[in-house]
């Protein structure tokens, strides 16, 4: 009898679903035991390990929390994936970043939807170097799932307040989700780079993407040159491919910040700023 081939995955969601399944063998737990310390039933899981179904975002969170890994980077494939699921990606120009923020911000966020994505390993979840933030739209009717979503109220919630921000991750601090984009800048190499604050944790930072291995990124902090820079490097073609991010510094309200961005290929260094 002949084998009918199943479809082939889209690359985008393919690397979602095997980092998620990276992830769950992280924890352990099998599909049942998962469904019961999450919002989410075990024939969802099914699906959402196995490519057939998008996950919403909030399951990629669970998930994340309960591997005990950052969840920038899988929010970062999640955004990809969902950018494609929904017909966004074709959409968009190929210069463009990908959609405004929508109100999950860079904390829901890491990594826009912006042409060919290089092929991503299956782990790239549980890599911790560099910052990524990716902006989640939650499209209701792509889950297939009636349960209802666990309360977002208490994982929006700030961890760090002005000067105890200076030098955090904005991700797991929770200031990235409902961020302020300052200041935006195009560079000469083709990067994109923006100045980014948060009212609620007083402090700002700066995110590039379309960059190249090696690019750097400075951030002086509250814009003082004499300061020691918050610095992000490109280290590998994961990061080049996705939003990079440095840590925070407090910004009060009438403060310059100053972000400058490195190439790798020798070219002067630029540098743009903003007002908070």
């Amino acid at each position: 009898m002949t084998r009918v081939p199943q479809p082939e995955l889209p690359p985008e969601r393919a690397r979602l679903a095997a980092s998620l399944r990276e992830l769950r063998t992280g924890t352990g737990l099998s599909l049942a035991a998962l469904a019961t310390k999450t919002t989410f039933s075990k024939s969802s899981w099914e699906r959402y390990l196995n490519g057939k179904t998008l996950p919403p975002g909030q399951a990629v969170r669970e998930l994340c929390r309960l591997a005990g890994e950052p969840e920038g980077r899988c929010l970062a494939l999640w955004e990809l994936a969902e950018s494609e699921w929904s017909g966004r990606a074709a959409a968009q120009p190929t210069d463009a970043p990908g959609p405004e923020d929508s109100p999950g911000g860079d904390a829901l966020r890491p990594a826009g939807g912006r042409g060919t994505f290089m092929a991503i390993l299956a782990s790239v979840c549980a890599l911790a170097a560099g910052g990524l933030s990716v902006a989640l739209v939650l499209v209701a009717g792509h889950t297939g799932d009636s349960r209802p979503s666990a309360p977002p109220s208490s994982a929006a919630t700030p961890r760090c307040l002005g000067a105890t921000c200076e030098g955090q991750d904005p991700m797991p601090m929770k200031c990235g989700t409902h961020p302020l984009t300052l200041a935006s800048h195009r560079t000469s190499t083709g990067a994109h780079l923006e100045l980014r604050y948060s009212t609620e944790c007083g402090a700002s930072w700066v995110r590039m993407w379309s960059t190249r291995i090696g690019d750097r990124l400075e951030m002086d902090p509250a814009g003082e040159a004499t300061g020691r820079p918050h610095t992000a490097k490109i280290t590998d073609g994961i990061a080049a491919q996705s939003y990079v991010y440095t840590p925070m510094t407090e910004a009060r309200p009438g403060a310059t910040v100053r972000a400058c961005f490195r190439p790798v290929t020798g070219g002067s260094r630029e540098c743009f700023e903003a007002r908070v």
